[in-house]
């Protein structure tokens, strides 16, 4: 079987499994509530958890619902109607020098020192000191919520509001096993495999916390059974909620044309679980017979990391343009211009980049990487996760047929406005809460 035979194969497959996926949501009519959302590091450009929580909050207040995040930095962007309360870390990314960001004060707080002396040692204490300073704050606030609601954080802190009576729920994206494990893969030698493990040592806390909060939702079905295996945690006690595509926003824009052989990726540039080394392999391999081919990475390209490295071995330099830090209206106009967007992710929890490309009728290629068979579906092309040659053929049959991509576009916006939206994201959640919160006031 060639690798284009084994992406029909694919396609036909997901279409079958996919197919109702993503239950009705009634719409909601229930009570609103007084709602706290954390997350401990919240800006959209440091990852999709900052998206989440700016997507979430905005559709919960649209269902009448009151809405305040505690967040640390980098702080996220918010509607105007979500209050935002902010929870300052030291924030050691952001320092010139981590070594000397520690000042005389910060002594007089342990989740400061602790902080401060976890990443000299290579570990990674922001989920910890962030929980720590929830429940302080919390302590004397918590009376004014009716539910926390955690987005990945995972801290301890969690289980003591739980203790407390405060119905707490978490959503875990994707056990991050997953990343460690396959930065393990690609580790070169022992020192670095030690450092990986050494910053991943927050796992631990992660584990524990999973197996101990009453209330875990996630957001694909392949998270939820990853969930389960990863952290040992019965698979009927994890509730399944997809993520939604704010599909006003995302969208065609018609005054901008596609420009021919762009392709767009999002992707982290050195980190092995989003795949790009095999879309650059794959692009080396059409760029004898499409020279014209380029490649936009929604990304930050490290200097000296393995990416640059590979795109000099491959000569692929002038081939590849890097763009970070850009506005949600510049990434729209940025999928509109482009030919087609590839997501070549080992492994994702869900696939945002993939469903926002979508919902711009941008006609996508995806990895069978986790849970992006779920979000695509039968609407782009799916090819075997670290497959360059099987990413190439979709590449290029995609390229040959401008019908199957303009079709793969308008299926694509479909599938998204019918099945992955932030409002019906918002009125299932709101039936969840009401639940937790009737469950309990009947317990008390």
């Amino acid at each position: 079987m060639t690798a284009l035979q084994s992406i029909e194969a694919n396609t036909s497959l997901v279409h079958k499994l996919s197919k109702d996926t993503v239950p009705n949501a009634a719409a909601y009519e229930g009570d609103t509530f007084n709602i706290c959302l954390l997350g401990y590091r919240s800006h959209p450009h440091v990852g999709g958890q900052g998206i989440y929580i700016n997507y979430l909050s905005k559709a919960l207040v649209d269902l009448g619902h009151k809405v305040d995040v505690i967040s640390g930095q980098p702080y996220p962007e918010l509607d105007p109607r979500v209050n935002l309360i902010k929870m300052p870390s030291l924030d050691l990314f952001a320092a010139k020098d981590h070594v000397t960001a520690l000042r005389p004060r910060h002594l007089k707080s342990f989740s400061d020192t602790f902080e401060w002396f976890t990443m000299l040692t290579g570990g990674f204490a922001e989920p910890y000191t962030f929980g720590r300073r929830v429940v302080k704050y919390l302590k004397n606030q918590s009376h004014q919520y009716d539910i926390v609601h955690d987005n990945q954080c995972l801290a301890y802190g969690l289980l003591s509001l739980q203790t407390s009576g405060l119905p707490t729920v978490a959503t875990v994206h994707h056990p991050i096993t997953r990343d460690r494990r396959l930065a393990l893969d690609a580790a070169q030698n022992w020192k670095q495999r030690l450092l990986i493990r050494r910053w991943h040592s927050f796992l631990n806390m992660q584990a524990s916390v999973v197996k101990k909060l009453k209330h875990i939702i996630t957001v694909s079905e392949q998270s939820r059974e990853d969930i389960a295996s990863e952290f040992k945690r019965p698979i009927e006690t994890i509730d399944l909620m997809y993520n939604g595509i704010d599909t006003e926003v995302f969208c065609a824009l018609p005054h901008i044309e596609r420009e021919e052989h762009l392709l767009i990726t999002t992707a982290s540039a050195d980190q092995p679980l989003k795949g790009l080394r095999y879309l650059l392999e794959a692009l080396a391999l059409l760029r004898p017979q499409y020279p014209e081919l380029k490649l936009l990475i929604i990304g930050k390209l490290r200097l000296g990391g393995d990416t640059e490295r590979r795109l000099q071995k491959l000569q692929l330099m002038s081939a590849v343009e890097f763009v970070s830090g850009i506005s949600t209206e510049s990434l729209v106009e940025h999928y509109n211009r482009a030919t087609m967007a590839i997501s070549p992710s080992l492994y994702e929890g869900f696939g945002l980049p993939a469903g926002e490309a979508m919902a711009c009728e941008t006609p996508v290629i995806s990895s069978d990487g986790g849970a992006l068979p779920e979000v695509v579906g039968d609407a782009g092309l799916i090819v075997p996760k670290a497959n360059d040659l099987a990413l190439a053929e979709a590449i290029e049959h995609m390229l040959k047929h401008p019908d199957k991509r303009r079709a793969f576009g308008l299926a694509g916006r479909q599938r998204i406005q019918e099945k992955f939206s932030w409002a019906v994201k918002a009125r299932r959640l709101s039936h969840y809460y009401n639940n937790i919160i009737k469950a309990q006031t009947t317990k008390c």
